[in-house]
């Protein structure tokens, strides 16, 4: 199944995106983001589905809880997706 990884700086920014999304109804999940896809060994990904992204990302800004970035993983590889 297709979904997207939204990258937290942190644990904490991770959790935190977790909550604001669960309160509006968005289910997602977090674990520790791929070393290929951030340079800081504690990043964190925040795990969605496609339809719910807009949503999320309105959400997470009015929460001022910014992505470092956005990706969508393919079978050929990782898309960064722009924020």
């Amino acid at each position: 199944m297709e979904h997207y990884l939204i990258i937290a700086r942190s644990i904490t920014y991770a959790q935190r995106m977790q909550r604001a999304l669960s309160r509006a109804g968005i289910r997602c999940r977090i674990f520790r983001a791929p070393r290929d896809l951030t340079s800081s060994g504690c990043a964190y990904a925040v795990e969605l589905a496609p339809p719910d992204l807009s949503a999320a990302l309105l959400i997470l800004r009015r929460e001022h809880l910014d992505p470092v970035q956005i990706y969508l993983p393919q079978p050929g590889g990782i898309q960064e997706v722009p924020l």
